[in-house]
């Protein structure tokens, strides 16, 4: 004897409640069958383990079955999901403080070139600072996708510090150009890595905020790149 529990969508009342059991108990090799309607869940007693494909073509079309472990791995990605946003959470905030923050800046000024650079400025310096929080361990956590960081074990330990005079650079608008372009560098090798990351869907953590923040690697650490990229290129092309 077979015993299985399927959890079934479209249920609204004792009248459905009535035509699945209905339904479903006219199956060759069903023996028992109990509906909860409150919990929408079936539960089939059979002298063969039943195909689910055939169970359903079986019922009316408003109502569906569906595997209690499909359903807990949609919860689980439901979960997942939730808790990757609410771990960015702190990235979201400091990317809207730094662009409210470059906007106050320039609130007399008005040019969007300056806005970018003091925006590039701040973001270097906020998030050199989170990475000054934890200088042992962040060249190992940006070795897991900087290609460069892991080839060349200096160039982690040494990240926070350019970061911070890349900002200061920025900032007092000293040498803009080469600024510019070594952003494009160490950004652009960073982005492969991330893009590779992404791509093998790899689960790892994202030191651009430091190993304090514990934030997951995903396409927001991406976008970040690609933001302060673009915004390198654009007033390259109005300076050069």
């Amino acid at each position: 004897m077979k015993n299985n529990t399927y959890h079934i969508s479209g249920m609204t009342c004792q009248s459905c409640r009535s035509k699945v059991h209905k339904a479903l108990s006219a199956i060759t090799g069903v023996q028992a069958i109990e509906v909860d309607l409150e919990q929408a869940l079936v539960s089939i007693q059979s002298e063969e383990r039943l195909v689910l494909k055939d169970l359903n073509a079986a019922l009316p079309s408003k109502y569906k079955l569906s595997e209690i472990v499909e359903i807990q791995k949609i919860n689980e990605v439901e979960e997942s999901e939730i808790s990757k946003w609410k771990q960015l959470q702190p990235l979201f905030l400091i990317f809207g403080y730094l662009l409210g923050g470059s906007a106050l800046i320039q609130l007399q000024r008005g040019t969007w070139d300056e806005f970018m650079l003091d925006f590039m400025g701040l973001f270097y310096l906020v998030f050199a600072f989170f990475k000054m929080l934890d200088l042992k361990g962040f060249p190992d956590s940006f070795a897991m996708y900087d290609p460069l960081a892991k080839r060349i074990k200096v160039y982690g330990k040494i990240y926070p510090f350019l970061e911070t005079l890349l900002g200061v650079l920025l900032i007092l608008r000293i040498a803009i150009v080469p600024v510019l372009l070594v952003t494009l560098l160490i950004l652009g090798i960073t982005t492969l890595g991330v893009i590779k990351v992404l791509r093998d869907k790899k689960s790892i953590r994202c030191a651009c905020l430091g190993t304090v923040l514990k934030l997951p690697m995903t396409e927001a650490t991406f976008i970040e790149n690609a933001i302060m990229i673009l915004m390198a290129i654009a007033v390259l092309i109005e300076k050069l």
